[in-house]
């Protein structure tokens, strides 16, 4: 007798590590600049294990409203993928930087930073997910991220919610892979050095449930 895989097997599949997000995010805020030619923006880094997907998510700055600028258009961010969110259109800044096509970037916000301000990140239930409170003038000895963007030096850099003295300005040819834009400023936006990479037996998992749901489509068709 052939054996079929039941509804409950591929519904198992299905809800693997390759298809699941996340319980608790770990999305955490990676660089960020408030001024520069280019215009500001902020970078975003699933430094977690499994995808999470931005439906509903949104940012804001220190008036700490969740709701308030919508980042459901980065769409599912995968382990490691660094997502972008500027005050210029997408076009220019996407050209100013000469970022790659997959690179996602959301342009356009309204509510822009200040030399000292806040970057705060909501899931999509309003939860706060990270926070970032800097200011060069209030943090004595901290970077000023004008024309250049600061950068942890380590992942642990992250844990806390304020700016520390291990947040460095980016010059070109760092460590963190930064470079000039056209416009002069310098980052690396689109890529964290310290990002986790996705581990190959979960893309040959993605693949196999998907060649799987496919040969089951193929077979119903056929009938």
């Amino acid at each position: 007798m052939k054996k079929t895989l039941c509804g409950v097997g591929l519904a198992m599949l299905l809800s693997g590590p390759a298809f699941s997000a996340v319980s608790v995010a770990d999305i955490q805020i990676t660089e960020w600049m408030y001024s520069g030619g280019s215009g500001e923006f902020v970078e975003f880094t699933n430094m977690g294990n499994s995808a999470v997907d931005f439906a509903g998510w949104s940012y804001d700055d220190e008036s700490r409203l969740a709701g308030v600028f919508d980042l459901s258009g980065f769409g599912l961010v995968g382990v490691g993928e660094s997502v972008i969110i500027t005050e210029s259109a997408e076009t220019d800044f996407r050209l100013d930087w000469s970022l790659a096509a997959g690179v996602k970037v959301l342009g356009g916000y309204t509510n822009n930073l200040s030399r000292g301000d806040e970057i705060n990140l909501f899931d999509a239930s309003g939860s706060l997910i990270d926070r970032l409170t800097y200011g060069d003038q209030v943090f004595a000895g901290t970077v000023r991220t004008q024309n250049a963007t600061g950068n942890p030096l380590s992942a642990a850099d992250l844990a806390g919610t304020t700016v520390t003295a291990n947040w460095v300005l980016a010059s070109a040819g760092d460590s963190f892979g930064s470079y000039a834009a056209k416009s002069g400023d310098v980052g690396n936006p689109g890529f964290y050095v310290a990002a986790p990479v996705p581990e190959p037996e979960t893309y040959a998992l993605m693949l196999a449930g998907l060649a799987l749901v496919g040969g089951i489509a193929r077979r119903r068709a056929a009938r």
